[in-house]
């Protein structure tokens, strides 16, 4: 296999598995059998490996010595102490995009908001949330900090599709709410603004979704 195509390949497997394990089609405590991949995938054991280790980077997956890859699980503390660091490193990551933001830019949030504001379904509402933070991040040019937020989101989505299944829909207003303090800041420019909407949307997320117990293992 030429050196182009086994990048393709790779790149292939690896971006099936992301969207498998993002949409929650694989879930925590899965393992991933290299074979069973290969097979379903269409692929051979190389690229196949080669993906693993391009998600384990990515956060999505661990890989234990002798035992293989597998979806992590979390406990109630280690998702508590995730989305602390999500406090602290979004905001930071938010103040350095601000002012490279174009027009163009913030136009696409707020299609995207308007577009969260007009579906029910939780697997779009989840992508498109997550489409949204990532987006009012993009223009931040520290890549070290650009993946760590990336890594984070990774961690977490399981958490947050469980208790956006909990919440319910009567919860999204809150957080279109917020969505909307953080657009106007974002359109005024204002990182003291925007920093502090962001800080309080993380926090009321994560104080709401470590008071449901029963969404983790321990």
């Amino acid at each position: 296999m030429s050196q182009p195509s086994a990048e393709a390949a790779s790149a292939r497997v690896a971006a099936a598995l992301r969207g498998e394990i993002l949409e929650g089609a694989i879930a925590p405590g899965t393992w991933i059998r290299q074979e069973e991949v290969a097979e379903r995938l269409g692929a051979s054991r190389l690229p196949v490996r080669e993906a693993l280790r391009m998600l384990t980077a990515e956060g999505l997956i661990t890989v234990e010595p002798n035992r293989g890859a597998r979806v992590p699980v979390l406990d109630r503390r280690e998702v508590e102490v995730l989305y602390r660091m999500r406090e602290r490193l979004e905001p930071l990551a938010l103040v350095e995009s601000i002012p490279h933001l174009t027009d163009a830019d913030l136009a696409h949030v707020r299609g995207l908001q308007a577009r969260i504001e007009d579906i029910d379904d939780i697997r779009d509402f989840l992508a498109l949330d997550r489409e949204f933070h990532l987006a009012t991040y993009s223009a931040c040019d520290i890549d070290h900090l650009q993946d760590m937020v990336v890594r984070l989101w990774n961690a977490t989505q399981h958490y947050r599709r469980a208790f956006m299944q909990v919440a319910g829909a009567q919860r999204r207003w809150v957080v279109n709410a917020e969505h909307n303090l953080l657009i106007d800041a974002l359109e005024r420019r204002d990182g003291v603004d925007a920093e502090r909407y962001l800080v309080g949307h993380i926090r009321r997320t994560r104080r709401e979704l470590v008071g449901h117990p029963e969404l983790f293992t321990d």
